[in-house]
């Protein structure tokens, strides 16, 4: 949820970044309203407090004959005082309500627009020439014996898979190479739950715009996790943080589920759009002020794992109605697809700014020692859709695929041949 201080001071601000983002301006108003009848709530329930202490004091210096009087005027200041907190109370459910309608500040810069409004900030390497037909991934994951979709629908249902043999080495040498540079660059590795409580899971902003993409288990009142940034941003909810050395980063290795609803018919062959995937998930605590060059690092670090992988891509600047309600700037790093001739997203790294902790209550104590609102981030550094990137580009012409030098070792082979 966004600072009710920052929102009274400039209101302007808020409402461009709701336009922006293509969403309502007038929740900006209505937050306004909220905020100032909570606070008008609380002013008359502490006065009423206040006169009913002042009472009191009377009522045990009163006379036997002032006595009676008094004690009836206090009957009724503590009716008073109980229908003034009642309506404290329901005004800070409907502050939180107008609260949480609102996504977060678009950050200066970003475009504005939807999904198509992005900018392309830079593109490293060339599209590969290819001087015989290539073929798409699943294709060749069926010949290579790594991918079989028939049997993942057979046991599970359309948009699920197995990863078999060298598919499912591979996709644990991507995992594993980029749990590596993790821990080579400062993270704490996790293995975080992938079910969490619904505060968690409303907390990061998942229950908002992309609630229908959630796998909810109604018995247990648990939540799937899309991507482990939300057990991690729930790890140190209501903590508060040293972070006087430094941000506090993880990297969680998890399985992740997504319902994927509203996108069908988009992206329906093959492992680009699926319901289960693996993902190493980065998640940085930091100062707001550390935030902006944090997600310089967060994408560096992404980058240094795509050039591992040695294919072609684009960092893009994506735009504020396609950033999701908590991010305030996002990039996302797309790798070439040969036979879509396109670029497909492989990695997002986002600024929260203080928007999740604010709902999670994660805090810093600053120089005075004074608790404040930490800011998030997170980044992914490999997932299943990977692989697609990787067969396409690396496909040669004989069938076989060759596998990028970083993975070697984990693979165990340098070539993945057709069975």
């Amino acid at each position: 949820m966004i600072d009710l201080r920052f929102l009274r001071e400039n209101p302007d601000v808020v409402r461009a970044s709701q336009r922006a983002r293509g969403e309502d301006p007038s929740l900006v108003d209505a937050l306004l309203e909220a905020d100032a009848a909570r606070r008008a709530a609380v002013a008359t329930a502490d006065n009423l407090r206040a006169e009913q202490k002042a009472l009191g004091k009377k009522v045990g210096k009163a006379s036997q004959d002032e006595r009676p009087a008094l004690l009836q005027l206090g009957q009724e200041l503590s009716a008073k005082v109980k229908e003034a907190e009642a309506a404290e109370t329901a005004a800070d459910a409907d502050l939180d309500a107008a609260q949480r309608a609102l996504s977060n500040v678009v950050q200066e810069g970003a475009p504005a627009g939807g999904e198509d409004d992005y900018v392309v900030l830079e593109t490293v390497g060339t599209p590969r020439e290819f001087d015989f037909e290539p073929k798409d991934h699943l294709d060749l994951g069926e010949s290579l014996g790594v991918i079989d979709m028939e049997r993942g629908a057979k046991v599970s249902g359309s948009r699920f898979y197995f990863l078999t043999g060298n598919g499912a080495l591979l996709q644990l040498a991507l995992l594993q190479l980029a749990a590596q540079k993790a821990v080579a660059n400062g993270f704490t590795m996790m293995i975080p739950p992938v079910l969490v409580r619904p505060e968690i899971m409303q907390g990061t902003g998942f229950l908002g715009q992309h609630a229908a993409e959630v796998y909810h288990l109604e018995d247990d009142d648990l939540y799937l996790v899309g991507t482990s940034e939300v057990p991690l941003a729930g790890y140190h909810s209501g903590e508060i943080l040293d972070l006087s050395e430094g941000p506090k980063r993880y990297a969680g290795w998890s399985s992740c589920f997504r319902r994927e609803a509203g996108s069908y018919g988009k992206d329906t062959r093959g492992i680009i759009r699926v319901h289960q995937f693996d993902k190493v998930e980065m998640f940085v605590y930091t100062t707001p002020d550390q935030a902006d060059a944090e997600h310089q690092r967060l994408l560096a670090w992404e980058r240094e794992m795509l050039a591992a992988i040695e294919v072609p891509y684009r960092v893009i600047d994506v735009a504020a109605g396609d950033l999701g309600s908590s991010a305030a700037r996002k990039f996302d790093c797309e790798a070439w697809v040969p036979t879509q001739e396109t670029y497909r997203e492989l990695t997002s790294t986002s600024n929260c700014t203080t928007f999740q902790a604010r709902r999670l209550n994660v805090r810093y104590r600053d120089e005075n020692g004074k608790p404040q609102i930490a800011a998030t981030l997170n980044g992914t550094l490999a997932t299943t859709r990977w692989i697609v990137a990787l067969l396409e580009n690396h496909q040669q012409a004989d069938g076989s695929v060759r596998v990028p030098t970083a993975l070697v070792p984990f693979v165990g082979t340098d070539v993945l041949a057709p069975r």
